[in-house]
C-alpha cells in the first residue's frame, strides 16, 4: 500500500475517533489521534491479519497496552473490515460491545486492557507462547509514554530481554503529554531509548506521522534477531485536529457539538487535500 493510501485510511481513522468520542460524550481523543497513523500502518500493511478470520491461529497479535486509546483501535479495526464502521457510534453506550477499553469478544481484539502497565506483560506471554509453539507470528504492543512510569512495564521488559523475544515489538507513543501535563515534568521516564537498551532491547526511533519512517522502523524490528525491539515513536498528541494538538487537556475529554464541527472540518480539509494529491498523481 502506498503512502497516500495509508494517509487516506489514517484520516478515516481520525474521523472515526472524533465521531465516536463525540457520540459517547466521553473518551480519550488526544492519545488516540497521536497513534492513528501507527494503528493504520499496523492493520493495513504490517500485520498478518484477516478480518474474515479474526481468530486464525497464525495471525499476528496486537495488544493496546494504553487501553484508553480504544477509540483509535476501534476505528482502525472498523475501517479494516472487522466490524461495521457504523458501530463506532455506539462507543461506551449501554449494550454496546465497544466499551471504553478493549474487551475480548470484539472482532480483532486480542487482549482486554485498561489498567496501565499490564498490556505489555500480556504481549510478552503471547510472544513466549509463539516461541514455545514454534510458530512465527509476531506480537505488537503500544504503550503511552506516561504509562511507562508504571513499574510493571519494566518487569515485563526485563522478562522480554532475558527471554530474547525477537518476535515482540514494543511501540512507545511518545507524544510527551499525559493527563497531568508534560511527561518530563510529571515523572520523567527519559531517556526512554537508553532504558530499554539496558533491558536488552534493540531500540529505534520513528516519526509517528511519516509512513516511510514507520515502515523503516518496523522493517528494522523484523530484521532484528535475538532480542525484542522497542520503537520510540515521536508523535503529536491530538494530531490532525487544530485545537487538540499538543494540548494535555484533550487527553480524556469529548468535544462538544461546536468543537466537533471544527474537528470534522479540519479532517474534511485533509481529506480534500489528499483527494487532490491523488488526482494529480493519477494524471501524472
Amino acid at each position: 500500500m502506498d503512502n497516500l493510501e495509508l494517509q487516506k485510511h489514517a484520516n478515516d481513522v481520525r474521523k472515526g475517533i472524533i465521531t465516536s468520542v463525540h457520540s459517547a460524550r466521553a473518551g480519550h481523543p488526544g492519545g488516540s489521534l497521536s497513534a492513528a497513523d501507527v494503528f493504520t500502518f499496523l492493520y493495513f500493511e504490517e500485520m498478518n491479519v484477516d478480518p474474515a478470520h479474526p481468530e486464525m491461529d497464525g495471525r499476528d497479535r496486537f495488544v493496546l497496552s494504553k487501553g484508553h486509546a480504544a477509540p483509535g483501535l476501534y476505528a482502525a479495526l472498523a475501517h479494516r473490515g472487522f466490524f461495521p464502521v457504523e458501530d463506532l457510534l455506539t462507543l461506551r453506550k449501554l449494550g454496546s460491545y465497544l466499551q471504553g477499553h478493549p474487551c475480548l469478544g470484539i472482532p480483532g481484539v486480542d487482549m482486554a486492557t485498561g489498567s496501565l502497565g499490564q498490556g505489555i506483560s500480556a504481549a510478552c506471554g503471547m510472544a513466549l507462547a509463539a516461541k514455545l509453539r514454534k510458530m512465527d507470528y509476531r506480537v505488537y504492543t503500544l504503550l503511552g509514554d506516561g504509562e511507562i512510569e508504571e513499574g510493571q512495564v519494566w518487569e515485563a521488559a526485563m522478562f522480554a530481554g532475558f527471554r530474547k523475544l525477537d518476535n515482540l515489538c514494543v511501540i512507545i507513543d511518545n507524544n510527551d503529554l499525559q493527563i497531568d501535563g508534560p511527561v518530563g515534568e510529571v515523572c520523567s521516564p527519559y531517556p526512554i531509548d537508553k532504558k530499554f537498551e539496558a533491558f536488552n532491547f534493540h531500540v529505534t526511533h520513528a516519526d509517528a506521522h511519516d509512513f516511510d519512517s514507520l515502515r523503516k522502523a518496523f522493517q528494522e524490528a523484523r530484521a532484528t534477531k535475538g532480542m525484542p525491539t522497542c520503537i520510540v515513536m515521536h508523535s503529536l498528541k491530538g494530531k490532525g485536529v487544530s485545537f487538540m494538538e499538543n494540548v494535555a487537556g484533550w487527553h480524556g475529554k469529548a468535544p462538544g457539538d461546536e468543537e466537533f464541527a471544527v474537528a470534522m472540518a479540519d479532517l474534511d480539509k485533509i481529506e480534500k487535500e489528499l483527494a487532490q494529491r491523488s488526482e494529480k498523481e493519477g494524471e501524472a
